[in-house]
C-alpha cells in the first residue's frame, strides 16, 4: 500500500539526513526506532509529503506522491513532533476549525468531532481552553485532528515525548486500536513505545535503515550475546570501552552490569535472556 524506495534527503551543507532508505508497509503499527539525530523526523516528513526527498520515490498504491502529493494527502493523518494549537480555543472549537479546513460540512464536522472526542477520552474537557490542557491531553487532541478525515495512513512523530508514564501507556493503547484497519507509522527513540504496540520494527541510525523485523526476530539476533556480571567500580570504564553496556546498578561488592558480547566477557559473567533494548543497542552500536 505504501512504499519508500531508495529515499534520500540531503540538506544544505551536504548533510545527508536520509541515506537510501527502502521500506514497504501494509496495515498495523510500524515502529521507526532510532537515536536522536538518526533521520527519523526527516523520514516522517517525507512520508507525510511535508518535505520533498532529494532522491528516491514515495509510492501510495503505486502512485508517486512526490509528484502527486494530493493522492496521499486525502488519506493521510499527520502528527508532527511539535504540534501547535490555538490556546484560547476549546478542543471542540479547534477540531471544528480544522474539520472546515479539511472540507467537512458543518453537520459532518459536528458529528465527527463528537466521535473523536469520545475516542480520545476528552468529551468532558471539550469546552476547556486548550491552553489549560496537559501535555498528554494535547497529544490526544493531536491524534483526534489526524483522524478527522478517517485516514488510511497515520504518521506520528515522537508522539509520547514529554508525557508521564500513565499518559504514555494510554497513548500507546490508542495507537494500537487505530492500527486495526490502517497503517500507523510511529517514530520514537523510546524502546518501550514500540515494544508494546508494534509488530514490525525498523531500526535507523545515521540516516540508514539498519535492521527491520518483528520483535521476536530482533531478539533472536542477540540471543546468547547478553550477559550480566558484577565488577569493581574502578573497572567499569574499561568494560564500557570493550562492550556495549545496556544497564548498570550499584550492588554490594561492586557494580552489576548488563552488557552485549559475542563471547563470555569474564569468567563470572552469566548469560541472560535479551530484551528489545538489548536488541536495539546491539544494532545501533555495531
Amino acid at each position: 500500500m505504501f512504499e519508500l524506495v531508495d529515499v534520500t534527503k540531503v540538506y544544505k551543507g551536504q548533510k545527508r539526513a536520509v541515506d537510501g532508505v527502502t521500506m514497504r508497509f501494509g496495515t498495523g503499527v510500524v515502529g521507526l526506532l532510532g537515536p536522536n539525530g538518526a533521520g527519523k523526523s526527516s523520514l516522517m516528513r517525507i512520508a507525510a509529503t511535508v518535505t520533498r526527498p532529494t532522491g528516491g520515490r514515495v509510492l501510495f498504491e503505486g502512485t508517486d506522491v512526490v509528484a502527486r502529493p494530493d493522492v496521499l494527502r486525502r488519506h493521510l493523518g499527520y502528527l508532527p513532533q511539535d504540534f501547535g494549537v490555538y490556546p484560547n480555543l476549546t478542543a471542540r472549537e479547534f477540531l471544528g476549525y480544522l474539520a472546515a479546513v479539511k472540507g467537512l460540512s458543518a453537520r459532518s464536522a459536528r458529528v465527527r468531532v463528537d466521535e473523536l472526542l469520545r475516542l480520545v477520552g476528552l468529551t468532558e474537557a471539550a469546552k476547556r481552553p486548550l491552553g489549560k490542557y496537559s501535555g498528554g491531553m494535547l497529544r490526544r487532541v493531536g491524534i483526534a485532528q489526524t483522524l478527522l478525515a478517517d485516514p488510511r495512513v497515520l504518521v506520528v512523530d515522537e508522539p509520547t515525548a514529554g508525557l508521564d508514564p500513565q499518559e504514555r501507556v494510554r497513548f500507546r493503547n490508542l495507537l494500537s486500536e487505530l492500527a486495526a484497519d490502517r497503517l500507523v507509522l510511529l517514530s520514537t527513540h523510546i524502546v518501550s513505545d514500540v515494544e508494546s504496540v508494534a509488530d514490525d520494527i525498523a531500526i535507523v541510525a545515521r540516516g540508514r535503515l539498519l535492521r527491520r523485523g518483528t520483535p521476536e526476530q530482533l531478539l533472536q539476533a542477540v540471543a546468547g550475546h547478553v550477559w550480566e556480571t558484577v565488577v569493581a567500580p574502578e573497572t567499569v570504564p574499561a568494560v564500557q570501552a570493550r562492550h556495549t553496556v545496556s544497564r548498570m546498578v550499584r550492588v554490594d561488592g561492586g557494580v552489576r552490569l548488563r552488557l552485549l558480547s559475542t563471547t563470555r566477557p569474564d569468567p563470572d559473567a552469566t548469560p541472560v535472556a535479551p530484551d528489545l533494548e538489548d536488541a536495539y543497542l546491539g544494532v545501533v552500536a555495531a
